[in-house]
C-alpha cells in the first residue's frame, strides 16, 4: 500500500496527505482525521527508514530524565511530548539514573537511532556526550536549569535563589531551628543549587545547622519517613524541616504524624515541586510550584525551532511561586520552666 493509493481514496493530494502524517499542523482537522481513517482501511503505515533517507530527518526527538519512579518530571516530559506530536515529532525517552557514565551511553544510542534532538536534564554531562552532540550538529537543551550564563542553550528556574525563599519565609514565621532532607548532589546540579540557597540563608540570617542536620536520601516517601526517624532519634526535633521535594516532604509528614507530632503545631514541613499530592495530605503541604509544564514545552519550542532554521530567545530563568498550606506555620513558643516556690513548714 502506497501514500498514493491513500492520497486516491481520501480524495487529497499525496502531499496533503505527507503533511497530514509529517506536519499535521498544516492540515485542517477533519482532512487529517480522513486521510487517518482511509490509512487505517487500507493498512497504510508510513515507511519510516525510507523517510528519514528522503528526508534526513527521523521526526523523533530524544529526552534523558533521572528517573521514571515518581512524577518529578512527568508534566514536564508530557508537555515536551505534546508540543514535539504538535509538529510531527515522536519522543524516545530513557533514563539516566542520576549517573553520568549511563546518560552517556543512553545518550549515544539514541543519536545512533537518529534522533533529531535531545532534551537532557541539568547542565552536568559527561564531556562525551556534549561532544558527540556538537560534531554530529545535533541540537540539545539542558531543561530544569537555569539559563542565565549557561554555556549551553538551557531553560529552567534558579534553584539557589528557591531556597532562599524557602528559608526567608520560614524565618519569617519566627523559625531558627532546622533541618534539611534532599536528594544526593551526585550527578544533580539541581540539589547542589538548592543547598548554596541553604548556606546562603543561613550565613545571611546569622543561623547554622546543627551535625546531623542536612540528610540526603533518595527520592521515595519511605525515603522520607526514614530520614524523620533518624532526626527524632538524634535528639530534640527542629521547629522545621525543609525537603528537596514534595516525594521526600510528604515521606517526613507521614512519619512525623505517625508519631504524634503536631504539624504544623510542633513542626513545620515544606516539600518542593507542588506535586498533586500536596494538596491532599493531612494537613496539605506548603511546597513550591515550579514551572514544570513551562520547562517542557520551551524545550521542544527551542529543538523544533533549531531543526527548522529559526532563532529563538530562551528565558534566563523562569518563575517560582511558594504555594502556602497548612503544614506550615509560626515557630512553636519555647515553654519557660515555671519554678515552684518552697514553702517553709
Amino acid at each position: 500500500m502506497r501514500l498514493a493509493d491513500v492520497a486516491a481514496a481520501a480524495g487529497v493530494s499525496s502531499a496533503t496527505v505527507s503533511r497530514a502524517f509529517n506536519l499535521p499542523a498544516l492540515v485542517r482537522d477533519d482532512v487529517r482525521a480522513r486521510i487517518l481513517a482511509t490509512a487505517d482501511d487500507l493498512g497504510y503505515v508510513a515507511h519510516g527508514a525510507a523517510r528519514t533517507l528522503a528526508s534526513r530527518r527521523s521526526r523523533t526527538l530524544g529526552a534523558i530524565v533521572p528517573t521514571l519512579t515518581n512524577t518529578i518530571f512527568a508534566r514536564g516530559i508530557d508537555a515536551f511530548q505534546r508540543r514535539a506530536e504538535e509538529h510531527g515529532y515522536i519522543l524516545l525517552l530513557t533514563t539516566s539514573e542520576y549517573d553520568e557514565q549511563r546518560e552517556w551511553e543512553r545518550g549515544r544510542a539514541l543519536v545512533e537511532r537518529g534522533v533529531d534532538g535531545l532534551m537532557l536534564v541539568g547542565g552536568q554531562h559527561d564531556r562525551r556526550l556534549v561532544h558527540l552532540l556538537e560534531t554530529t550538529g545535533k541540537p540539545f537543551i539542558n531543561a530544569w536549569y537555569a539559563n542565565r550564563g549557561s554555556e549551553h542553550p538551557s531553560i529552567g528556574y534558579d534553584n539557589r535563589a528557591l531556597s532562599n525563599m524557602v528559608f526567608d519565609y520560614l524565618v519569617g514565621l519566627g523559625h531558627r531551628d532546622f533541618a534539611v532532607v534532599t536528594g544526593s548532589t551526585s550527578h544533580n546540579d539541581r540539589v547542589a543549587g538548592r543547598l548554596l540557597g541553604v548556606a546562603d540563608a543561613m550565613r545571611r540570617h546569622g543561623l547554622s545547622l546543627p551535625p546531623g542536620r542536612m540528610i540526603h536520601r533518595h527520592y521515595s516517601i519511605d525515603a522520607g519517613r526514614d530520614a524523620f526517624r533518624q532526626l527524632a532519634a538524634a535528639g530534640p526535633l527542629p521547629t522545621a524541616i525543609v525537603c528537596g521535594n514534595d516525594i521526600l516532604a510528604s515521606g517526613v509528614l507521614f512519619e512525623a504524624r505517625a508519631q504524634g507530632i503536631d504539624v504544623p503545631g510542633q513542626l513545620s514541613i515544606i516539600g518542593n515541586g507542588d506535586l498533586d499530592i500536596t494538596s491532599h495530605t493531612v494537613p496539605p503541604l506548603t511546597t513550591v510550584l515550579t514551572p514544570k509544564v513551562e520547562i517542557g514545552t520551551w524545550a521542544a519550542d527551542y529543538l523544533l525551532a533549531r531543526l527548522d532554521g529559526r532563532e529563538i530567545e530562551l528565558p534566563p530563568e523562569l518563575p517560582v511561586r511558594l504555594v502556602i498550606r497548612g503544614s506550615t506555620g509560626p515557630a512553636p513558643v519555647p515553654r519557660t520552666p515555671v519554678r515552684r516556690r518552697r514553702i517553709a513548714v
